[in-house]
C-alpha cells in the first residue's frame, strides 16, 4: 500500500514522508504520507499484540487467538480509513475494534 502512494507521489527512498514543499504540491504527497503512518501505527502496536497474546493465550488459547485476528482485520479497516485522508474516516466502528480488543487481551494477560 505504502509503495502504491510512494511511485505516485515520486517520492524516492530512503525519505520516509513527504515534506512541507511536496505536501503543498501534490495530494499524492498527503497520501503516502496517510498511507506511511498507518503502516507505522501497525508496526508499533504489532510487539504488544504478539506479546499480549501469547500471555493470553496460556490460559484462553482461542479467546487469545480469536481477539488477535480481529484485531488483525480491524487493521485492514483502519488503514483503508487512514488512506483516505479524510480524518472523519480514519476512526470508524471497525477500526476502534483494535482498542477494545487489545484492551480485553490486557485484562486476560494479568
Amino acid at each position: 500500500m505504502v509503495n502504491k502512494y510512494r511511485k505516485r507521489a515520486n517520492i524516492s527512498y530512503p525519505q520516509v514522508y513527504a515534506d512541507k514543499t511536496q505536501l503543498e504540491g501534490s495530494k499524492d504527497a498527503h497520501l503516502f504520507n496517510c498511507a506511511q503512518r498507518a503502516h507505522q501505527n501497525t508496526l508499533e502496536y504489532i510487539p504488544i499484540v504478539y506479546v499480549v497474546t501469547i500471555l493470553g493465550g496460556i490460559s484462553f488459547p482461542v479467546f487469545s487467538a480469536s481477539a488477535c485476528t480481529i484485531w488483525t482485520l480491524s487493521r485492514i479497516s483502519y488503514t483503508r480509513g487512514y488512506i483516505t485522508g479524510d480524518p472523519q474516516k480514519v476512526r470508524n466502528l471497525r477500526g476502534s475494534l483494535l482498542d477494545a480488543d487489545m484492551f480485553n487481551d490486557v485484562d486476560l494477560a494479568k
